[in-house]
């Protein structure tokens, strides 16, 4: 039996704090989430970044898009952490978009 990958992720929202992860699921997440996130605002919304995710991703990953919305929430929350995506705190409701460093 082969272990599974795992990479660590952060989460802007608890400094500090850090997880592991699937890591071939985050790094198909990672590339398909900057696929779908605009490089200036307005950005997405969080429903809107799932729904233009979802084609990006593999299948074999994510049957039927299984549990996407949690990992597009969780790849976010780490990119923002690392600062390759901007949370625009303005707008209601929440937008995203990538950084000039995403």
């Amino acid at each position: 039996m082969s272990a599974t990958a795992m990479i660590e992720i952060r989460n802007i929202n608890t400094p500090g704090r850090v997880t592991r992860v699937n890591a071939e699921k985050y790094r198909a997440m990672r590339k398909a989430l900057l696929a779908a996130l605009p490089r200036r605002q307005p950005g997405l919304t969080q429903a809107e970044m799932v729904r233009a995710v979802l084609p990006l991703l593999p299948v074999e990953l994510w049957p039927g898009g299984a549990r996407a919305r949690w990992w597009v929430k969780t790849v976010q929350l780490d990119l923002e952490a690392q600062g390759l995506v901007v949370r625009d705190r303005q707008a209601k409701p929440l937008r995203w978009y990538r950084s000039r460093r995403g």
